[in-house]
């Protein structure tokens, strides 16, 4: 979220994506709109961490969107995105799920 959100336009920002400076400006407002998602991804997990056990739904439904724009980005916009975000989504939903017994 804070690369995408923050830090898009920055030496560091272009260098973790591998973009160019006249992209990096032109696509800043879709980047912003893009860490903004994650962000809400990551405060949806956060919640269901603290909930601890009772959590586990929340977790599940969370993690089950990380691997869904995983796939969908991996899909459309670049392979890596499946490996980058879609595998340890999906690692993280196999274990929540077993760790919480019911498998659903």
């Amino acid at each position: 979220m804070v690369l995408e959100m923050f830090l898009w336009n920055t030496p560091k920002g272009r260098q973790v994506f591998g973009l160019s400076p006249e992209f990096a400006v032109a696509s800043k407002v879709l980047a912003a709109n893009q860490g903004l998602y994650n962000g809400f991804l990551s405060a949806g997990l956060i919640w269901g961490i603290l909930l601890g056990v009772a959590g586990a739904p929340i977790k599940i439904f969370f993690l089950a969107c990380v691997v869904v724009a995983g796939v969908f980005g991996g899909i459309t916009a670049n392979k890596r995105i499946l490996f980058v975000q879609g595998l340890p989504g999906a690692i993280a939903l196999i274990l929540v799920l077993l760790s919480s017994g019911s498998g659903t």
